[in-house]
């Protein structure tokens, strides 16, 4: 299992997002997700967060918050647990990413985007500030096929309703 930091940078009412079409050979390939990436040798949850949006955004943060750990299993690639964060508070200037295109976007919005079925999911938590949470998404190749939220079994077809029973699901 790899570890991973995942983070939603939020400027009112937008979150900083990366369109990932840099990179090879990569899981996320033209999807929007958060910043962040691999944890180094000995480091921190929070250590790897603060690197990692440090070298994809130029952005030092000083307020973030941990939401939830994410299992995400996707056949054909190696298996990631992902620390979940959202931030509200930087300083510095958004510079240039090199694994894509770094664009706010309107909360609203972010659910037209190219995202995985799985990030509208968690998405729906974050914007309902839901507590903490521990989330397991397994696809084949980019089909969800099964989502458990804190140890319980929810139906993915909920996503491409655009209805969701997740709110009674998360506490």
């Amino acid at each position: 299992m790899v570890l991973t930091t995942l983070c939603y940078i939020e400027n009112e009412d937008s979150y900083l997002m990366l369109h990932r079409v840099k990179k090879k050979n990569d899981v996320n390939k033209d999807k929007w997700i958060g910043v962040g990436g691999k944890f180094e040798p000995d480091e921190s949850p929070e250590e790897c967060l603060l690197r990692e949006v440090w070298e994809e955004t130029g952005l030092r943060l000083t307020s973030y918050r941990l939401r939830g750990v994410l299992t995400f299993l996707s056949e054909g690639w190696e298996s990631e647990y992902i620390f979940l964060y959202t931030a509200d508070g930087y300083t510095g200037e958004i510079g240039e990413c090199r694994e894509g295109i770094l664009k706010w976007v309107k909360k609203q919005d972010v659910e037209k985007l190219n995202l995985w079925e799985g990030d509208k999911i968690f998405f729906r938590l974050l914007n309902e500030n839901a507590p903490f949470f521990s989330m397991k998404l397994c696809y084949c190749g980019d089909v969800l096929k099964e989502v458990i939220l804190n140890g319980h079994r929810i139906i993915p077809e909920c996503t491409e309703t655009g209805r969701s029973d997740i709110s009674n699901n998360h506490t």
